[in-house]
C-alpha cells in the first residue's frame, strides 16, 4: 500500500535563491573555535542554509569521542546569532530533544543508528510532538526501504510535517569503494512511494573518502535528489572523528561550482524525440516479460521431470557453469558483470521456488 504522507514543502520553510539546497557542518562539534570558524566560512556559500553539527555522537565502542554534549547547544547559538544559519543536531533519545529545543535548535535529525528502531523512533516522535520543528530522517543501516519509510510514516502520524529524508548508504559486506554502498535503487524507490517527501544525499557517510565524493554528489543531481547534507571541518585533517570524508569549506565551494544541475523536462523536439525512444523501451520490456515467461514454463516442466525422476532441484555444477556462460555473454554485448549476475540470481531465485512448488503439488 503506497502511504499518503501529509508534507509541507520544503520551500515553505527553507526557502533558498541559490540551488542546491546545502546542509553543511562538522562531523562534530569539538571546541567553540572550530565551529565558529567552520560556520563563518560556509555562511559565505549562498547554497548553504544550515549549519550541523554532531554534539551528542553515537560510538560503536566506548572510549572513543562522543561529543561535547550539551554545552556545544550553546556554540550553536551562537551560529545562528553570528551567521543567520539555521543549525541542526543530532537526536537520539527523548532528553537529547528536551535540551535541543531548550536551546533553539531549528532542525533536528534523527541518525540510522536511532532509525532502524521504531521504539526510539516513536519516543523521539512523541518529544518533538507540538513543536513546529522540521526532521531529517536518515536511511536505516539495512537496506530496507520499509524500515526508512515506516520511521517517516510514524513521526507523520505525530503531527509532523517538516520531514526530509537523506540517504546516506547502507552497510553492505561485499568489498567495495565506498564505506556505505549508496544502492540508489533505494531512495529512488523510497521517491516513487513518497513523492512530495525532499531527499536529500549524505556524500561523506556514503564514500567514507573525500575522493569519491564529487562524482557521488553528481550522481545524487541527476537522479533527482533535492539537496545535500554534507560535512565539512575548517581543518578536517585535525578532526575527532571521520577525519577522511571531511571536506573544506573552501573544497565544498569548489565542488559546487562544478555540479552540473540537469533540467527534469526540455522542449517539444526533445520530449518527441524521448518519447519515441520510451516507446522503443515499452516494446522492448514486453518482449522481455514475454521471453521470461516462457522461460519460466520451462524451468516448471523441468521441474516436473525432475520431479517424476526423483531427482533434486538444485543442480550447483549446473548453475555454476550457466552463471560463468552468460557472464562472459553479457560482457561481451557491453553489459556489466554486476547487472548480468543480479539478473540471474532473480530469475534463479524464481526459478527454484517455481520447482519448489512442482515438488509440492499433488499432480504427479
Amino acid at each position: 500500500m503506497t502511504p499518503v504522507l501529509n508534507i509541507t514543502p520544503i520551500s515553505e520553510w527553507l526557502p533558498a535563491q541559490a540551488l542546491p539546497l546545502v546542509i553543511a557542518g562538522p562531523c562534530s562539534a569539538e571546541s567553540e573555535q572550530q565551529v565558529m570558524d567552520t560556520a563563518r566560512e560556509l555562511a559565505m556559500i549562498p547554497q548553504v542554509k544550515v549549519f550541523r553539527a554532531g554534539i551528542w555522537k553515537p560510538r560503536t565502542r566506548p572510549g572513543a569521542f562522543e561529543g561535547v554534549g550539551k554545552p556545544g547547544l550553546k556554540w550553536l547559538q551562537r551560529v545562528q546569532k553570528e551567521t543567520g544559519l539555521l543549525v541542526t543536531v543530532e537526536v537520539a533519545n527523548p532528553k537529547h530533544v528536551e535540551e535541543a529545543l531548550e536551546h533553539g535548535i531549528d532542525i533536528l535529525w534523527i541518525g540510522a543508528r536511532t532509525v532502524v528502531n521504531p521504539f526510539s523512533v516513536q519516543e523521539i516522535g512523541e518529544a518533538i510532538a507540538g513543536h513546529d520543528i522540521p526532521v531529517v530522517i536518515k536511511n536505516p543501516l539495512n537496506p530496507d526501504v520499509k524500515t526508512w519509510l515506516g520511521a517517516i510514516e510514524r513521526l507523520n502520524q505525530l503531527g509532523l510535517t517538516k520531514l526530509v529524508a537523506v540517504h546516506r548508504g547502507f552497510s553492505f559486506f561485499n568489498r567495495s569503494p565506498y564505506r556505505n554502498a549508496p544502492m540508489w535503487e533505494i531512495p529512488i524507490e523510497l521517491k516513487r512511494l513518497a513523492p512530495n517527501l525532499p531527499i536529500f544525499v549524505d556524500p561523506s557517510h556514503i564514500c567514507g573518502n573525500r575522493e569519491l565524493i564529487p562524482a557521488t554528489i553528481q550522481k545524487a543531481f541527476d537522479l533527482e535528489m533535492n539537496g545535500l547534507m554534507i560535512e565539512s571541518h575548517i581543518s578536517p585533517s585535525k578532526a575527532l572523528t571521520d577525519k577522511n570524508q571531511q571536506i573544506t569549506p573552501a573544497h565544498l565551494t569548489e565542488l559546487l561550482l562544478k555540479l552540473i544541475l540537469r533540467r527534469e523536462s526540455g522542449g517539444v523536439e526533445f520530449e518527441n524525440k524521448l518519447e519515441a525512444l520510451r516507446s522503443e523501451i515499452d516494446k522492448l520490456d514486453e518482449e522481455l516479460i514475454d521471453i521470461l515467461a516462457r522461460r519460466m514454463n520451462v524451468v516448471q516442466e523441468i521441474g516436473t521431470y525432475k520431479k517424476a525422476n526423483k531427482i533434486t532441484i538444485l543442480q550447483l555444477k549446473r548453475w555454476n557453469q550457466l552463471t560463468q556462460d552468460r557472464i562472459e555473454a553479457g560482457i561481451k554485448m557491453g553489459l556489466s558483470r554486476e547487472f548480468i549476475l543480479k539478473l540471474l540470481e532473480s530469475v534463479h531465485e524464481e526459478g527454484i521456488q517455481r520447482q519448489i512448488d512442482v515438488m509440492n503439488s499433488d499432480e504427479p
